[in-house]
């Protein structure tokens, strides 16, 4: 399966990139076919710009400067989405790629905006990798919107088709080496099964 793998961490010595070399390895030991798109190495622009924003709705200009990008998530047949919970939500440069990339022609086809329609359906598989700071109670009590993104809004993009994981290692911030690497290891196996 080609395997479009959105990571969002700047730091190369995290946790995180622990858990992406991991699940890197497991995935193409399973034999997917692997693109790693981190958003921060290769110099992702989050910004959607007013000149951009203009142009949204027109599908003859909206895609300028992001082809590249729209190739890479048109050729997936599955997404894995790895990033940390920031604010209760996921970092900036993440939600900057959905703002940007989910439009008009790529993401969905406002032709008829009373019927709204998602153009993502070759993607059959969703999975999202996502720890938090907080206990799993706060984040329940917050609503959990990570997880919403994960399994309902880009969900929604394959046409409520794909099938759907989530991934989530809450507090963090006290885990103790054990609990990392069993978390780790539950990546490893679920990458398998993508």
């Amino acid at each position: 399966m080609r395997v479009l793998y959105l990571y969002c961490h700047p730091l190369p010595e995290s946790f995180h990139a622990a858990i992406r070399a991991e699940a890197l390895t497991a995935l193409q030991a399973a034999g997917h076919e692997v693109d790693l798109l981190d958003l921060y190495a290769e110099g992702f622009d989050p910004v959607l710009s007013e000149d951009a924003r203009r142009r949204y709705h027109d599908e003859s200009r909206n895609q300028q400067g992001l082809e590249p990008f729209i190739a890479r998530l048109r050729a997936a047949e599955a997404l894995v989405v790895q990033f940390p919970t920031w604010s209760f939500g996921p970092p900036a440069m993440l939600k900057g790629f959905f703002d940007r990339m989910f439009m008009p022609g790529v993401g969905f086809d406002i032709s008829n905006p009373a019927a709204v329609k998602p153009l993502l359906g070759h993607i059959r598989s969703i999975t999202g990798i996502v720890t938090y700071g907080r206990p799993f109670w706060y984040a329940v009590y917050m609503g959990d919107p990570p997880r919403k993104i994960v399994m309902r809004y880009l969900w929604w993009f394959t046409g409520w088709k794909a099938r759907r994981r989530y991934l989530g290692l809450y507090h963090l911030n006290v885990a103790s080496a054990e609990k990392r690497a069993g978390f780790i290891a539950k990546v490893k196996a679920a990458m398998a099964g993508v």
